[in-house]
């Protein structure tokens, strides 16, 4: 496994046990559903779909917020590598994140990517709390980046797509920070904010960006 010294996950393994009980009731294609970027104050929020394929073991996936950059980027090379695997990573912007707010921006991101997977999912498996909208039966599954390989995958690819993109903004936007904390609200990307002011991939809505914004108070009138 490209050098890795991580565990492969067998058919029999309990990361696999929801989408195992899913096909014995007669689903196929199951999409696993996470994203990345719901917090910063800059950058897009990404999402990922991934259908996997049923070999006999795949790469060891778990929630990428374990995982070292390097690990990562290992372990989604590994994954998009798969014989049989589905998937597609949606990015939406940051002033769609301020036009219909970062909720429904996740979402949107979401069903996107699960619209835009090569292979029809025929039941999909989200990260966290239900997500509205899709075409197919849906569960969501609360920290399913723990409990479902397909979504423990999707949180990969979803992870370092973002990185890659905040990557590039930090060339495009120098000064900020971004390659070191990928547009969260860090002390020194607050520090920037403060001394250089938002730029256009800042989320204008979130609060220290947009108090940023705000103009001072009027001071009272002495006379």
């Amino acid at each position: 496994m490209s050098g890795s010294c991580r565990k492969g996950i067998s058919q029999k393994d309990e990361l696999l046990q929801t989408e195992r009980k899913l096909r014995s009731e007669g689903f196929c294609f199951i999409a696993g559903v996470d994203e990345a970027g719901r917090g910063p104050l800059a950058g897009p929020v990404v999402a990922a779909a991934v259908i996997l394929p049923q070999l006999p073991e795949l790469p060891g996936v778990f929630d990428s917020k374990q995982l070292t950059d390097k690990e990562r980027r290992v372990l989604r090379d590994e994954l998009i590598s798969l014989p049989g695997i589905f998937f597609s990573v949606v990015e939406v912007d940051a002033p769609t994140i301020d036009r219909i707010n970062i909720l429904n921006a996740t979402h949107q991101a979401m069903r996107q990517a699960v619209l835009d997977l090569k292979q029809q999912a025929d039941f999909v498996l989200v990260d966290g709390l239900p997500v509205k909208g899709f075409a197919v039966p849906c569960r969501n599954l609360v920290k399913g980046d723990a409990r479902s390989a397909s979504i423990a995958a999707a949180s990969i690819l979803a992870k370092v797509h973002r990185d890659e993109v905040m990557l590039e903004y930090d060339k495009l936007y120098p000064g900020y920070g971004f390659a070191s904390h990928m547009g969260y609200g860090t002390a020194a990307h607050l520090e920037a904010l403060q001394k250089l002011g938002p730029c256009p991939i800042h989320r204008m809505t979130f609060r220290p960006v947009r108090e940023l914004l705000a103009p001072p108070p009027e001071q009272p009138s002495l006379f």
